[in-house]
């Protein structure tokens, strides 16, 4: 699923759940691997291929690679299962590779049909930055895919969301918590995530109890361990971001921030910081959303996900309706705390939804998904 960094699982942000599951076995019959431009990509076909296709793209990753364990396995066999080919590239780059990611994306969708046939009918779908390029491409290609699933994305436009999440977060952090992380607006070149940096920030939220509840209030986190696993993180992220955009892309120097227990002592103590010239532009054109939906489009996000809140996906279907187009999305919610914390049956039931759908039956109903 989304790839998440060491110190991320130690700190246990996440919580998907693991079972044994019979989605996770290989029902692959034949199975291609390869490079195109520089992305690695994954084929797999079952043996019962009912010549339909699945497109899967991946999340957040440091590197560029292709995505595998048991988790994957259990998405993959979803499609799988349902007689569908399931197409993957691991993008020619790491980190916010949106930019890549289409591209690639896009190359290895028409390899599979210069090779295999036109597929009779094909989806998108991905989780993390995977959902955000599964609304990206079925935006930009509505005449390659008839429908996408896109699992806890941030859904919006992506200048907004790394904003208001990494930089917004990282900025109310510095002011319960200054000299723990470097600047937001300038990551060092050298930053890197490590258990060490996690445990160190954990400890002085444990230590500083009244702060620590104060920026937990603000962030809507529930627990020290997810506070401190997401600054380690969106450091990393804003390092990222700072190194495509050519330098800082956010100002925050307009923004007022409220949910804290003193907003007017925040509001004057914040850090405030001006964008780079030029920088701002790399997010908005990787991506920003026209809303312009002509296919079938369900989300599905966990009610407490402390990367991606559930109110972030709100922002495109409101875009969508402002557009005219809120009959082609659908965005459901799952009962469990975590980053991606969707089950292989609840992908497979929103999956069997989406099928129904672009058939020509009913939208599926949203709300919780069940």
């Amino acid at each position: 699923m989304t790839r998440i960094v060491f110190a991320f699982l130690v700190l246990g942000v996440l919580s998907w759940t693991r079972t044994e599951d019979p989605f996770a076995q290989s029902l692959a019959a034949s199975t291609e691997t390869g490079e195109i431009n520089g992305a690695a990509f994954k084929i797999e076909i079952p043996e019962n291929w009912n010549h339909g296709l699945v497109i899967y793209c991946h999340g957040y990753d440091e590197k560029a690679a292709l995505e595998e364990g048991a988790d994957v396995r259990a998405y993959y066999g979803i499609f799988l299962k349902e007689g569908y080919a399931v197409a993957r590239s691991g993008y020619s780059a790491g980190g916010w590779a949106v930019e890549q990611a289409v591209t690639d994306t896009e190359a290895l969708r028409k390899y599979f049909s210069k090779k295999y046939g036109a597929p009779k009918e094909t989806y998108v779908t991905g989780h993390s930055m995977g959902g955000f390029l599964t609304m990206e491409l079925i935006e930009k290609f509505p005449q390659a895919y008839d429908a996408g699933l896109a699992l806890c994305g941030p859904l919006g436009a992506a200048s907004w969301f790394m904003e208001r999440k990494p930089f917004d977060d990282r900025v109310v952090f510095d002011y319960f918590f200054p000299g723990l992380l470097p600047s937001p607006a300038k990551v060092p070149q050298d930053y890197q995530q490590s258990m060490e940096l996690g445990k160190k920030i954990y400890l002085a939220l444990e230590t500083q109890k009244p702060q620590a509840e104060n920026l937990r209030r603000y962030l809507g986190f529930h627990t020290n361990r997810d506070v401190a696993g997401w600054m380690v993180f969106a450091t990393y992220i804003l390092k990222d971001l700072e190194q495509r955009s050519g330098g800082n892309p956010f100002d925050n120097r307009n923004t007022i921030y409220v949910n804290a227990d003193d907003d007017n002592a925040l509001n004057d103590g914040v850090g405030r910081y001006p964008a780079d010239p030029g920088a701002p532009d790399y997010l908005r054109k990787f991506y920003t959303p026209t809303g312009d939906l002509r296919r079938p489009l369900l989300a599905i996000h966990t009610t407490y996900d402390p990367i991606v809140p559930a109110w972030v996906p709100d922002s495109y279907g409101l875009l969508v309706r402002q557009t005219g187009h809120a009959d082609h999305f659908v965005q459901q919610y799952v009962k469990r705390d975590g980053h991606c914390a969707i089950s292989p049956e609840e992908s497979a039931r929103g999956f069997s939804q989406l099928r129904a759908w672009k058939a020509g039956g009913p939208p599926p109903p949203s709300g919780w998904n069940h």
